[in-house]
């Protein structure tokens, strides 16, 4: 896979981070190919190589990091997240070990089962159209009396049966749920005033990593538009979102991702290494964006919330 696929797969990401990390060269050097879509510096990241590190895979010593010619190159492991990541990878190699990170890897046919991925590719499964419903159903109490909700869906992750089971679980709570689609960044915004001009009441971010990378846009449009607005993790209320709803991505990549990559730079099959799922999930609330959009949310809510940003 050459660099410019891979930055046009990934929004231009690749650009921050390094191209080959090299360090003092010790008895062996292990290889991993990045096909990621946020850069290194991001929280998530910073974790996953701390854990590395106490693990004995050091950046710059014995780690050395590809975002380039993976295939060409001595690459030990692919790591890919989102689904574009992982099916550039898929189409590259069938012997390289990929580690993906993705929302639904039964699902999007990237393994078998769970239990036994099969092929060479194995990672972690955020449970994502399972997830996506729960949200839902959180962001209707978030706006009570709303007869009208939309779905901000990225078309290269969604299925339409997907799709039809939120429409279904809105209709049976008395609510018209909206689906607005996008396949690329740019088209993001427009989204997003459409469900506005279509009445919507609140907006539900499914699970992407494609908005995930773009949430600081998403975060400044809603919030000029007062759209109350739910985000597939914690972290993204965090940072500036009105709840989030999820997995820890920072826990999930220190405490699974990490492991699962230990395992495969040792030379464990991909196909033999169990898909694992995160079994905690979060609920952050930032009063503090409720304030300044203006909406009042239930006080049932905020008390369930696992934390509250105020």
């Amino acid at each position: 896979m050459k660099r410019r696929d891979f930055i046009l797969a990934l929004g231009g990401a690749a650009a921050a981070w390094p191209l080959v990390a090299w360090g003092q060269e010790p008895r062996r050097n292990y290889h991993l190919g990045a096909l990621v879509g946020s850069p290194r510096d991001a929280a998530h990241y910073v974790a996953l190589f701390d854990e590395l590190r106490r693990l004995g895979f050091i950046e710059g010593q014995n780690l050395v990091i590809h975002v380039a010619d993976l295939v060409s190159g001595p690459v030990d492991v692919i790591l890919a997240t989102g689904d574009a990541a992982v099916r550039a990878a898929q189409r590259a190699t069938t012997s390289i070990p990929i580690l993906a990170v993705t929302d639904d890897m039964v699902g999007q046919g990237f393994a078998h089962s769970l239990a036994k991925p099969g092929g060479n590719i194995t990672g972690v499964t955020i449970l994502a159209s399972e997830l996506d419903g729960k949200r839902q159903e959180i962001l209707i109490e978030a706006v009570p009396g709303a007869r009208r909700i939309a779905a901000l869906v990225d078309s290269n992750t969604t299925t339409p049966s997907q799709l039809r089971l939120l429409e279904d679980a809105a209709r049976a709570r008395g609510v018209e749920l909206s689906i607005h689609q996008i396949a690329w960044r740019e088209e993001i915004g427009n989204a997003i005033d459409a469900a506005k001009a279509a009445g919507a009441g609140a907006l539900n971010v499914l699970a992407s990593n494609l908005l995930f990378n773009s949430r600081a846009f998403i975060f400044h449009r809603v919030a000029a538009l007062h759209l109350p607005a739910m985000y597939q993790f914690p972290e993204m209320a965090e940072q500036g979102g009105l709840i989030g709803y999820g997995p820890l991505i920072v826990q999930l990549f220190r405490d699974i991702v990490s492991r699962q990559l230990a395992k495969l730079l040792r030379g464990s099959k991909p196909a033999d290494l169990p898909v694992e799922q995160p079994t905690k999930f979060n609920l952050v609330i930032n009063l503090t964006t409720a304030k300044a959009m203006g909406h009042e949310l239930p006080t049932e809510l905020v008390l369930r919330a696992d934390k509250v940003i105020e």
